[in-house]
Protein backbone atom coordinates (compact mmCIF):
# COMPACT_ATOMS: atom_id res chain seq x y z
CA UNK A 1 0.00 0.00 0.00
CA UNK A 2 2.81 2.34 0.90
CA UNK A 3 4.57 1.74 -2.42
CA UNK A 4 1.28 2.49 -4.19
CA UNK A 5 0.96 5.82 -2.41
CA UNK A 6 4.56 6.63 -3.31
CA UNK A 7 3.84 5.99 -6.99
CA UNK A 8 0.71 8.19 -6.87
CA UNK A 9 2.59 11.00 -5.14
CA UNK A 10 5.42 10.75 -7.64
CA UNK A 11 2.93 10.89 -10.56
CA UNK A 12 1.24 13.98 -9.11
CA UNK A 13 4.64 15.57 -8.52
CA UNK A 14 5.56 15.02 -12.19
CA UNK A 15 2.19 15.92 -13.73
CA UNK A 16 1.76 19.35 -12.13
CA UNK A 17 4.94 20.85 -13.70
CA UNK A 18 3.86 19.42 -17.07
CA UNK A 19 0.46 21.05 -16.76
CA UNK A 20 2.17 24.36 -16.00
CA UNK A 21 4.59 23.99 -18.92
CA UNK A 22 1.77 23.24 -21.37
CA UNK A 23 -0.41 25.97 -19.82
CA UNK A 24 -3.43 23.76 -19.16
CA UNK A 25 -5.02 26.34 -16.86
CA UNK A 26 -4.72 29.26 -19.30
CA UNK A 27 -5.91 27.19 -22.24
CA UNK A 28 -8.78 25.64 -20.27
CA UNK A 29 -7.83 22.08 -21.13
CA UNK A 30 -7.05 18.81 -19.34
CA UNK A 31 -5.31 15.49 -19.93
CA UNK A 32 -8.43 13.63 -21.07
CA UNK A 33 -9.29 16.26 -23.66
CA UNK A 34 -5.73 16.50 -24.96
CA UNK A 35 -5.32 12.72 -25.28
CA UNK A 36 -8.66 12.33 -27.08
CA UNK A 37 -7.72 15.20 -29.41
CA UNK A 38 -4.37 13.57 -30.18
CA UNK A 39 -6.06 10.26 -30.99
CA UNK A 40 -8.58 12.08 -33.21
CA UNK A 41 -5.82 13.85 -35.15
CA UNK A 42 -3.95 10.56 -35.62
CA UNK A 43 -7.03 8.73 -36.89
CA UNK A 44 -7.79 11.45 -39.47
CA UNK A 45 -4.24 11.43 -40.85
CA UNK A 46 -3.20 7.79 -40.35
CA UNK A 47 -3.87 7.18 -44.05
CA UNK A 48 -0.48 8.72 -44.76
CA UNK A 49 1.21 5.58 -43.38
CA UNK A 50 -0.22 3.64 -46.32
CA UNK A 51 -0.55 6.34 -49.01
CA UNK A 52 2.90 7.94 -48.77
CA UNK A 53 4.82 4.65 -49.25
CA UNK A 54 2.55 3.64 -52.13
CA UNK A 55 3.52 6.86 -53.94
CA UNK A 56 7.24 6.93 -53.13
CA UNK A 57 7.62 3.22 -53.92
CA UNK A 58 7.31 4.08 -57.62
CA UNK A 59 10.71 5.80 -57.45
CA UNK A 60 12.38 2.47 -56.66
CA UNK A 61 12.46 2.98 -52.89
CA UNK A 62 11.65 -0.07 -50.77
CA UNK A 63 8.02 -0.02 -49.61
CA UNK A 64 8.80 -1.29 -46.10
CA UNK A 65 11.57 1.29 -45.67
CA UNK A 66 9.38 4.20 -46.75
CA UNK A 67 6.60 2.99 -44.43
CA UNK A 68 9.03 3.03 -41.52
CA UNK A 69 10.41 6.44 -42.56
CA UNK A 70 6.87 7.85 -42.81
CA UNK A 71 5.96 6.70 -39.29
CA UNK A 72 9.28 7.78 -37.77
CA UNK A 73 9.36 11.24 -39.37
CA UNK A 74 5.71 11.89 -38.46
CA UNK A 75 6.41 10.82 -34.87
CA UNK A 76 9.55 12.95 -34.65
CA UNK A 77 7.95 16.07 -36.13
CA UNK A 78 4.74 15.85 -34.10
CA UNK A 79 6.47 15.16 -30.78
CA UNK A 80 9.01 17.92 -31.41
CA UNK A 81 6.19 20.34 -32.23
CA UNK A 82 4.41 19.41 -29.01
CA UNK A 83 7.47 19.72 -26.77
CA UNK A 84 9.25 22.71 -28.29
CA UNK A 85 6.45 24.84 -29.77
CA UNK A 86 3.61 23.50 -27.55
CA UNK A 87 0.99 23.64 -30.30
CA UNK A 88 -1.60 20.97 -31.26
CA UNK A 89 -0.15 20.70 -34.77
CA UNK A 90 0.85 17.29 -36.14
CA UNK A 91 3.37 16.78 -38.93
CA UNK A 92 3.96 14.07 -41.52
CA UNK A 93 5.27 13.72 -45.10
CA UNK A 94 3.09 16.07 -47.14
CA UNK A 95 0.64 15.03 -49.82
CA UNK A 96 1.29 16.86 -53.09
CA UNK A 97 4.97 17.26 -52.34
CA UNK A 98 5.37 13.47 -52.30
CA UNK A 99 3.63 13.32 -55.70
CA UNK A 100 5.93 16.04 -57.07
CA UNK A 101 8.92 14.12 -55.65
CA UNK A 102 7.85 10.90 -57.37
CA UNK A 103 6.14 11.77 -60.64
CA UNK A 104 7.94 14.97 -61.65
CA UNK A 105 11.41 14.80 -60.12
CA UNK A 106 12.13 11.06 -60.21
CA UNK A 107 9.98 9.67 -63.04
CA UNK A 108 9.68 12.57 -65.50
CA UNK A 109 13.07 14.20 -64.90
CA UNK A 110 14.79 10.82 -64.37
CA UNK A 111 16.54 11.96 -61.20
CA UNK A 112 17.52 9.11 -58.82
CA UNK A 113 15.62 9.07 -55.53
CA UNK A 114 18.78 9.53 -53.41
CA UNK A 115 19.45 12.79 -55.29
CA UNK A 116 15.82 13.85 -54.84
CA UNK A 117 16.16 13.17 -51.10
CA UNK A 118 19.26 15.37 -51.16
CA UNK A 119 17.15 18.17 -52.64
CA UNK A 120 14.60 17.73 -49.84
CA UNK A 121 17.44 17.92 -47.29
CA UNK A 122 18.76 21.14 -48.82
CA UNK A 123 15.29 22.71 -48.85
CA UNK A 124 15.03 21.89 -45.14
CA UNK A 125 18.41 23.51 -44.45
CA UNK A 126 17.37 26.65 -46.35
CA UNK A 127 14.14 26.58 -44.32
CA UNK A 128 16.18 26.58 -41.12
CA UNK A 129 18.31 29.48 -42.34
CA UNK A 130 15.23 31.51 -43.31
CA UNK A 131 13.89 30.92 -39.81
CA UNK A 132 17.20 31.75 -38.14
CA UNK A 133 17.44 35.09 -39.94
CA UNK A 134 13.77 35.92 -39.35
CA UNK A 135 12.81 35.90 -43.05
CA UNK A 136 9.94 33.44 -42.63
CA UNK A 137 8.55 35.60 -39.86
CA UNK A 138 8.72 38.66 -42.14
CA UNK A 139 6.86 36.74 -44.85
CA UNK A 140 4.14 35.82 -42.39
CA UNK A 141 3.71 39.46 -41.37
CA UNK A 142 3.75 40.68 -45.00
CA UNK A 143 0.61 38.78 -45.98
CA UNK A 144 -2.63 40.71 -45.25
CA UNK A 145 -4.72 39.30 -42.41
CA UNK A 146 -7.80 39.15 -44.61
CA UNK A 147 -5.99 36.78 -46.95
CA UNK A 148 -5.20 34.58 -43.99
CA UNK A 149 -8.90 34.59 -43.08
CA UNK A 150 -9.58 33.44 -46.64
CA UNK A 151 -6.87 30.78 -46.30
CA UNK A 152 -8.59 29.40 -43.21
CA UNK A 153 -11.89 29.22 -45.11
CA UNK A 154 -10.18 27.73 -48.16
CA UNK A 155 -8.55 25.05 -46.03
CA UNK A 156 -11.95 24.35 -44.49
CA UNK A 157 -13.39 23.76 -47.96
CA UNK A 158 -10.28 21.78 -48.88
CA UNK A 159 -10.49 19.28 -46.04
CA UNK A 160 -14.28 19.08 -46.38
CA UNK A 161 -13.78 18.24 -50.07
CA UNK A 162 -11.27 15.54 -49.11
CA UNK A 163 -13.82 14.20 -46.64
CA UNK A 164 -16.62 14.23 -49.22
CA UNK A 165 -14.48 12.29 -51.71
CA UNK A 166 -13.33 9.79 -49.06
CA UNK A 167 -16.98 9.27 -48.13
CA UNK A 168 -17.94 8.68 -51.77
CA UNK A 169 -20.40 11.57 -51.71
CA UNK A 170 -18.39 13.36 -54.40
CA UNK A 171 -16.88 11.32 -57.23
CA UNK A 172 -15.08 12.08 -60.46
CA UNK A 173 -16.93 12.53 -63.74
CA UNK A 174 -15.34 12.92 -67.20
CA UNK A 175 -18.04 15.35 -68.35
CA UNK A 176 -18.50 17.57 -65.30
CA UNK A 177 -15.28 16.82 -63.37
CA UNK A 178 -17.27 15.91 -60.24
CA UNK A 179 -20.77 14.65 -59.44
CA UNK A 180 -22.80 13.20 -56.58
CA UNK A 181 -21.78 9.69 -55.60
CA UNK A 182 -23.98 6.69 -54.89
CA UNK A 183 -25.56 7.20 -51.46
CA UNK A 184 -26.80 3.58 -51.60
CA UNK A 185 -23.20 2.43 -51.29
CA UNK A 186 -22.81 0.95 -47.79
CA UNK A 187 -19.61 2.87 -47.01
CA UNK A 188 -21.13 6.15 -48.19
CA UNK A 189 -24.20 5.49 -46.07
CA UNK A 190 -21.94 4.77 -43.09
CA UNK A 191 -20.09 8.03 -43.65
CA UNK A 192 -23.41 9.90 -43.58
CA UNK A 193 -24.33 8.04 -40.39
CA UNK A 194 -20.99 9.07 -38.87
CA UNK A 195 -21.59 12.70 -39.82
CA UNK A 196 -25.05 12.62 -38.25
CA UNK A 197 -23.64 11.11 -35.04
CA UNK A 198 -20.83 13.67 -34.81
CA UNK A 199 -23.06 16.68 -35.48
CA UNK A 200 -25.68 15.47 -32.99
CA UNK A 201 -23.03 14.99 -30.31
CA UNK A 202 -21.61 18.42 -31.13
CA UNK A 203 -25.05 19.98 -30.67
CA UNK A 204 -25.31 18.29 -27.28
CA UNK A 205 -21.72 19.43 -26.53
CA UNK A 206 -20.49 15.90 -25.81
CA UNK A 207 -16.74 15.74 -25.26
CA UNK A 208 -14.93 13.61 -27.83
CA UNK A 209 -17.82 13.73 -30.31
CA UNK A 210 -15.57 13.30 -33.35
CA UNK A 211 -13.66 10.37 -31.87
CA UNK A 212 -16.90 8.69 -30.75
CA UNK A 213 -18.24 9.02 -34.30
CA UNK A 214 -15.07 7.57 -35.83
CA UNK A 215 -15.03 4.57 -33.47
CA UNK A 216 -18.76 3.94 -33.92
CA UNK A 217 -18.58 3.86 -37.72
CA UNK A 218 -15.44 1.69 -37.56
CA UNK A 219 -17.21 -0.83 -35.32
CA UNK A 220 -20.30 -0.94 -37.57
CA UNK A 221 -18.19 -1.31 -40.71
CA UNK A 222 -16.31 -4.25 -39.21
CA UNK A 223 -19.51 -5.84 -37.96
CA UNK A 224 -20.96 -5.62 -41.49
CA UNK A 225 -17.82 -7.09 -43.03
CA UNK A 226 -17.17 -3.96 -45.09
CA UNK A 227 -13.54 -3.37 -44.10
CA UNK A 228 -10.88 -4.85 -46.35
CA UNK A 229 -7.34 -3.68 -45.93
CA UNK A 230 -3.92 -4.77 -47.11
CA UNK A 231 -1.42 -5.04 -44.25
CA UNK A 232 1.37 -2.50 -44.67
CA UNK A 233 4.97 -3.56 -44.41
CA UNK A 234 7.14 -1.79 -41.89
CA UNK A 235 9.33 -2.20 -38.86
CA UNK A 236 12.31 -0.18 -37.77
CA UNK A 237 14.78 -2.71 -39.16
CA UNK A 238 13.58 -2.08 -42.71
CA UNK A 239 14.67 1.57 -42.47
CA UNK A 240 18.23 0.65 -43.48
CA UNK A 241 17.21 0.58 -47.15
CA UNK A 242 16.62 4.36 -47.25
CA UNK A 243 18.13 5.92 -44.11
CA UNK A 244 21.11 8.19 -44.87
CA UNK A 245 21.05 7.18 -48.55
CA UNK A 246 20.50 10.76 -49.75
CA UNK A 247 22.88 12.22 -52.32
CA UNK A 248 23.56 15.81 -51.23
CA UNK A 249 26.46 16.50 -53.66
CA UNK A 250 24.22 15.38 -56.54
CA UNK A 251 21.45 17.68 -55.36
CA UNK A 252 23.86 20.64 -55.35
CA UNK A 253 24.16 20.36 -59.12
CA UNK A 254 23.04 23.62 -60.73
CA UNK A 255 20.33 21.83 -62.71
CA UNK A 256 18.52 20.90 -59.49
CA UNK A 257 18.34 24.38 -57.99
CA UNK A 258 14.78 24.86 -59.25
CA UNK A 259 13.74 21.56 -57.63
CA UNK A 260 15.09 22.66 -54.26
CA UNK A 261 13.31 25.99 -54.76
CA UNK A 262 9.95 24.34 -55.50
CA UNK A 263 10.25 22.02 -52.48
CA UNK A 264 11.03 25.09 -50.38
CA UNK A 265 8.40 27.37 -51.90
CA UNK A 266 5.46 24.98 -51.70
CA UNK A 267 6.40 23.78 -48.22
CA UNK A 268 6.81 27.36 -46.97
CA UNK A 269 3.37 28.57 -48.01
CA UNK A 270 1.55 25.31 -47.28
CA UNK A 271 2.97 25.52 -43.77
CA UNK A 272 2.13 29.19 -43.25
CA UNK A 273 -1.43 28.62 -44.43
CA UNK A 274 -1.91 25.56 -42.22
CA UNK A 275 -0.31 27.30 -39.25
CA UNK A 276 -2.61 30.30 -39.49
CA UNK A 277 -5.70 28.14 -40.02
CA UNK A 278 -5.04 25.84 -37.07
CA UNK A 279 -4.08 28.60 -34.61
CA UNK A 280 -7.09 30.69 -35.68
CA UNK A 281 -9.44 27.73 -35.26
CA UNK A 282 -7.97 26.98 -31.82
CA UNK A 283 -8.11 30.61 -30.69
CA UNK A 284 -4.36 30.60 -30.07
CA UNK A 285 -3.51 33.81 -31.94
CA UNK A 286 -2.80 37.02 -30.03
CA UNK A 287 -5.14 40.02 -30.30
CA UNK A 288 -2.93 41.56 -33.00
CA UNK A 289 -3.22 38.29 -35.00
CA UNK A 290 0.40 37.39 -34.23
CA UNK A 291 1.27 33.81 -33.30
CA UNK A 292 3.15 33.30 -30.01
CA UNK A 293 6.32 31.17 -30.18
CA UNK A 294 6.31 31.45 -33.97
CA UNK A 295 10.07 30.86 -34.20
CA UNK A 296 9.72 27.54 -32.39
CA UNK A 297 6.98 26.40 -34.75
CA UNK A 298 9.02 27.27 -37.83
CA UNK A 299 12.18 25.71 -36.38
CA UNK A 300 10.29 22.48 -35.68
CA UNK A 301 8.86 22.40 -39.17
CA UNK A 302 12.23 22.84 -40.86
CA UNK A 303 13.95 20.34 -38.57
CA UNK A 304 11.29 17.72 -39.31
CA UNK A 305 11.92 18.09 -43.06
CA UNK A 306 15.66 17.59 -42.57
CA UNK A 307 15.01 14.57 -40.34
CA UNK A 308 12.56 13.10 -42.85
CA UNK A 309 15.07 13.35 -45.70
CA UNK A 310 17.66 11.55 -43.56
CA UNK A 311 15.28 8.67 -42.81
CA UNK A 312 14.13 8.41 -46.42
CA UNK A 313 10.92 10.29 -47.16
CA UNK A 314 9.79 13.44 -48.95
CA UNK A 315 9.12 16.82 -47.33
CA UNK A 316 7.55 16.71 -43.85
CA UNK A 317 4.97 19.41 -43.27
CA UNK A 318 2.19 20.53 -40.92
CA UNK A 319 -1.12 18.75 -41.53
CA UNK A 320 -4.47 20.46 -41.94
CA UNK A 321 -6.02 17.38 -40.31
CA UNK A 322 -4.70 18.85 -37.06
CA UNK A 323 -7.87 20.93 -37.09
CA UNK A 324 -9.79 17.72 -36.31
CA UNK A 325 -7.90 17.44 -33.04
CA UNK A 326 -8.46 21.13 -32.35
CA UNK A 327 -12.19 20.67 -32.98
CA UNK A 328 -12.06 17.80 -30.46
CA UNK A 329 -10.72 20.26 -27.85
CA UNK A 330 -6.96 20.01 -28.32
CA UNK A 331 -5.21 23.23 -27.36
CA UNK A 332 -1.71 22.33 -26.13
CA UNK A 333 1.35 20.47 -27.31
CA UNK A 334 0.12 17.31 -25.59
CA UNK A 335 -2.26 16.78 -28.51
CA UNK A 336 0.66 16.72 -30.97
CA UNK A 337 2.74 14.53 -28.65
CA UNK A 338 -0.04 11.94 -28.39
CA UNK A 339 -0.37 11.92 -32.18
CA UNK A 340 3.39 11.45 -32.50
CA UNK A 341 3.42 8.59 -30.00
CA UNK A 342 0.67 6.86 -31.97
CA UNK A 343 2.81 7.15 -35.10
CA UNK A 344 5.55 5.36 -33.13
CA UNK A 345 3.03 2.64 -32.34
CA UNK A 346 2.17 2.54 -36.05
CA UNK A 347 5.85 1.92 -36.75
CA UNK A 348 5.55 -1.36 -34.86
CA UNK A 349 1.95 -2.13 -35.80
CA UNK A 350 1.94 -0.92 -39.41
CA UNK A 351 -0.13 -3.92 -40.62
CA UNK A 352 -3.07 -2.70 -38.52
CA UNK A 353 -3.08 0.98 -39.50
CA UNK A 354 -5.74 0.40 -42.16
CA UNK A 355 -8.35 -1.02 -39.80
CA UNK A 356 -10.09 2.38 -39.58
CA UNK A 357 -11.97 2.81 -42.89
CA UNK A 358 -12.17 6.05 -44.82
CA UNK A 359 -15.91 6.15 -44.14
CA UNK A 360 -15.13 6.63 -40.44
CA UNK A 361 -12.68 9.52 -40.79
CA UNK A 362 -14.38 11.24 -43.76
CA UNK A 363 -17.25 12.74 -41.71
CA UNK A 364 -14.72 14.16 -39.25
CA UNK A 365 -13.07 16.10 -42.08
CA UNK A 366 -16.46 17.32 -43.38
CA UNK A 367 -17.50 18.53 -39.92
CA UNK A 368 -14.19 20.24 -39.18
CA UNK A 369 -14.21 21.87 -42.62
CA UNK A 370 -17.60 23.39 -41.95
CA UNK A 371 -16.41 24.75 -38.60
CA UNK A 372 -13.48 26.52 -40.25
CA UNK A 373 -15.73 28.72 -42.37
CA UNK A 374 -16.36 30.93 -39.35
CA UNK A 375 -13.52 33.24 -40.46
CA UNK A 376 -15.37 34.18 -43.65
CA UNK A 377 -16.90 37.15 -41.79
CA UNK A 378 -13.44 38.67 -41.31
CA UNK A 379 -13.20 39.52 -45.01
CA UNK A 380 -14.58 42.85 -46.28
CA UNK A 381 -16.65 41.36 -49.10
CA UNK A 382 -18.03 44.77 -50.14
CA UNK A 383 -14.52 46.02 -51.07
CA UNK A 384 -13.32 44.57 -54.42
CA UNK A 385 -9.68 45.29 -53.49
CA UNK A 386 -10.07 42.75 -50.70
CA UNK A 387 -12.94 40.56 -51.88
CA UNK A 388 -11.46 39.39 -55.20
CA UNK A 389 -8.05 38.31 -53.79
CA UNK A 390 -9.80 36.67 -50.83
CA UNK A 391 -12.23 34.83 -53.10
CA UNK A 392 -9.46 33.55 -55.37
CA UNK A 393 -7.54 32.35 -52.32
CA UNK A 394 -10.59 30.66 -50.83
CA UNK A 395 -11.81 28.92 -53.98
CA UNK A 396 -8.48 27.86 -55.53
CA UNK A 397 -7.19 26.05 -52.44
CA UNK A 398 -9.73 23.21 -52.81
CA UNK A 399 -10.01 23.39 -56.61
CA UNK A 400 -6.24 23.13 -57.21
CA UNK A 401 -5.69 20.84 -54.20
CA UNK A 402 -2.99 23.18 -52.91
CA UNK A 403 -2.84 25.76 -50.13
CA UNK A 404 0.18 27.37 -51.78
CA UNK A 405 -1.61 27.78 -55.12
CA UNK A 406 -4.63 29.45 -53.54
CA UNK A 407 -2.54 31.82 -51.45
CA UNK A 408 -0.33 32.55 -54.45
CA UNK A 409 -3.21 33.63 -56.68
CA UNK A 410 -4.66 35.68 -53.84
CA UNK A 411 -1.38 37.54 -53.31
CA UNK A 412 -0.94 38.19 -57.02
CA UNK A 413 -4.49 39.55 -57.27
CA UNK A 414 -3.95 41.70 -54.16
CA UNK A 415 -0.76 43.20 -55.60
CA UNK A 416 -2.17 43.80 -59.09
CA UNK A 417 -5.41 45.39 -57.87
CA UNK A 418 -3.68 47.66 -55.37
CA UNK A 419 -1.19 48.77 -58.00
CA UNK A 420 -4.02 49.42 -60.50
CA UNK A 421 -5.97 51.41 -57.90
CA UNK A 422 -2.90 53.46 -56.97
CA UNK A 423 -3.04 52.19 -53.39
CA UNK A 424 0.27 50.37 -53.27
CA UNK A 425 2.39 51.29 -50.24
CA UNK A 426 6.22 51.22 -50.15
CA UNK A 427 6.16 49.42 -46.78
CA UNK A 428 4.41 46.47 -48.46
CA UNK A 429 7.38 45.80 -50.77
CA UNK A 430 7.78 42.20 -49.54
CA UNK A 431 4.20 41.38 -50.46
CA UNK A 432 4.82 42.53 -54.03
CA UNK A 433 8.07 40.59 -54.19
CA UNK A 434 6.29 37.43 -53.03
CA UNK A 435 3.52 38.02 -55.59
CA UNK A 436 6.18 38.30 -58.31
CA UNK A 437 7.85 35.07 -57.16
CA UNK A 438 4.50 33.30 -57.23
CA UNK A 439 3.84 34.61 -60.73
CA UNK A 440 7.24 33.33 -61.91
CA UNK A 441 6.54 29.96 -60.29
CA UNK A 442 3.15 29.62 -62.01
CA UNK A 443 4.67 30.57 -65.39
CA UNK A 444 7.50 28.06 -64.84
CA UNK A 445 5.10 25.26 -63.91
CA UNK A 446 2.91 26.01 -66.93
CA UNK A 447 5.94 25.95 -69.24
CA UNK A 448 7.11 22.62 -67.86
Amino acid sequence: MRSGRVVVCWAVYMIKPLERYFEFSRLGTNWRTEVLAGVTTFLTMAYIVVVNPSILEKTGMALSAVTAATCLSAAFGSILMGIVARYPIALAPGMGLNAYFTYTVCLRMHIPWPTALGAVFLSGIVFLLLTLFGIRQLILKAIPQELYAAVACGIGLFIAFIGLTKAGLVVGDPATLVRLGNIKDPMTALALLGLAIMVTLEIWKVKGSILIGILTVTAVAWAMGLVHWTPAAGGLQSLTATAFKLDIPGALHVGLVEIVFIFLFVDLFDNLGTLVAVTKRAGLQAQDHSIPRLNRILFTDATATVFGSLTGTSTVTSYVESTAGVAAGGRSGITAIVTGLLFLVALVAAPFVGIVPGAATAPALILVGSMMLVTVTEVRWTDPLVAIPAFLTLILIPLTYSIANGLGFGMIAWAVLHLAAGKARPKDWLLYLLALLFLIRFIYLSAS
